[in-house]
């Protein structure tokens, strides 16, 4: 693999929303078919897409000029996307784009990241920090679907930022 993390632009979208739909639709997945279905029907594309993504940093990783996963933060510190194709996890990959992102965090001054995590993706994020807030049920369409509120408490060069 040959795999570069750059800053994602509006003509990257599209290749997120398929790899967001990828990575929902991974055959190993912990949701059934129709919680998956309900979740991601189609990959994310359209003006409300872009929208949600400009207003936030998003990165991107792309092996052989692929895209192949992505990560995005907002002001506030949340994480609102982290996806990898499922061929492509287990690489690393979540890593560094989650370092990337941390960096920014860092150079932004964000004290405390967060997310709600899919049941698939809780061990990724456990292993760069996070911890568990508390399990939820979120209802999309007729489906109920597990997941987790995580959150990380950043410290930059020994001391936690004020």
């Amino acid at each position: 693999m040959e795999i570069q993390i750059r800053k994602a632009s509006p003509e990257d979208f599209d290749e997120l929303g398929d790899v967001m739909f990828d990575a929902v639709h991974a055959p190993d997945s912990l949701y059934s078919k129709a919680q998956q279905e309900a979740w991601v029907p189609v990959p994310r594309r359209g003006d409300a897409w872009v929208k949600r993504l400009n207003d936030q940093a998003v990165f991107l990783a792309e092996d052989k000029g692929r895209v192949v996963g992505f990560v995005s933060l907002m002001n506030d510190g949340y994480i609102d996307f982290a996806y990898v194709k499922p061929a492509h996890q287990g690489c690393g990959i979540f890593r560094r784009l989650y370092d990337r992102l941390e960096s920014l965090a860092a150079s932004k001054n964000i004290q405390r990241l967060w997310v709600h995590v899919s049941l698939n993706a809780e061990t990724a994020f456990r292993a760069v920090g996070f911890t568990v807030q508390g399990k939820e049920k979120v209802k999309i369409e007729s489906q109920w679907l597990e997941r987790f509120e995580m959150e990380k408490q950043l410290t930059f060069a020994g001391q936690q930022v004020d």
